[in-house]
Formats: structure tokens, sequence, C-alpha cells
């Protein structure tokens, strides 16, 4: 019974342990913090939603938190379908990337992305893996498509 206990009570120590090290390792004063957005250079031109239009034959229409605050949805139309193939270049994947953390969101849920010609005035749609909820509504981001970027980006 003496060495049941004592097992027990060794098991729990290390757990805790275990813990309190993940814990300092996470909270390390001396880690980077992330750069804002503006200082980080994704090779893309930052354009409003004018230029977005200009530059990759789209327009956001809708940034928002979908599936419990699972995904972000992110929808577009297109203007220019032969400007919009940029977006089919993998040089230049779509993300979006939360302003405050920076944190990238560029997982597409189940590999989701749209092949083959697009067509003028049609809504298409890409659906992110949204981690922990860490991009929540009311958030400010900067979205990549294509060949260029929006930033401060509410999303719903």
């Amino acid at each position: 019974m003496k060495l049941r206990i004592l097992g027990i009570l060794t098991g729990i120590a290390l757990v805790a342990a275990a813990l309190t090290a993940w814990v300092l390792i996470r909270q390390d004063p001396t880690a980077a913090a992330p750069a804002p957005v503006a200082q980080i250079a994704w090779g893309r031109t930052t354009v409003d939603a004018d230029g977005l239009a200009a530059r990759s034959g789209v327009r956001l229409t809708q940034v928002a938190v979908t599936g419990g605050g699972g995904l972000l949805d992110l929808r577009f139309q297109v203007l220019d379908p032969n400007r919009a193939n940029s977006l089919h270049d993998a040089s230049t994947p779509p993300a979006v990337i939360d302003e405050t953390s920076g944190l990238v969101v560029r997982d597409l849920l189940m590999s989701h992305a749209h092949t083959g010609k697009f067509t003028t005035g049609e809504t298409y749609y890409l659906v992110f893996e949204n981690p922990g909820n860490w991009i929540r509504r009311g958030s400010n981001v900067t979205v990549l498509l294509g060949q260029a970027q929006v930033e401060h980006v509410v999303v719903r």
C-alpha cells in the first residue's frame, strides 16, 4: 500500500514539474514578440480594396469567423478572370494575418483551393482553419490574395 501511494505521489510530482517547465518555456521574457504586419516583407504590394481589384482582379467581400470559431471564411468576387489567375500561383498562397498577434492563418480546410478558370461576377471562397479561435470577430487582419495584400480588414 505504501509503495502504491509513493508511486502516485511521484507521478503527480512529475506531471507538476513538466507543466511548470512548459509554462516557463512559453513565457520566456527574452523571446522576440511577433513583428507588426507592416514590418514583415510578404513579397506583395500593400493595396486598398480598389488596388486589390486592379492588381489581382478580385474584390474582397467577406472575412468571417465560422464553424464555432474554428474556421475563417474568406470570400471574394472575381472582376477580371485573367488577373484573378494570380490566385492560383503556388508562390503566393492565400493567407490571413492577425494584426495584433502576427499569427498567420494559411492552412485551408481539407486543402480546399479553387482550380480552373474563374468566372466574372462569381463569388468564390476559401475556408481556413482557425486553430484555437485566435482570430475573432472584430479582429483586424491583413489578407494576402494573389500579388497583393489588404491591411486592416475587420473580421465579421
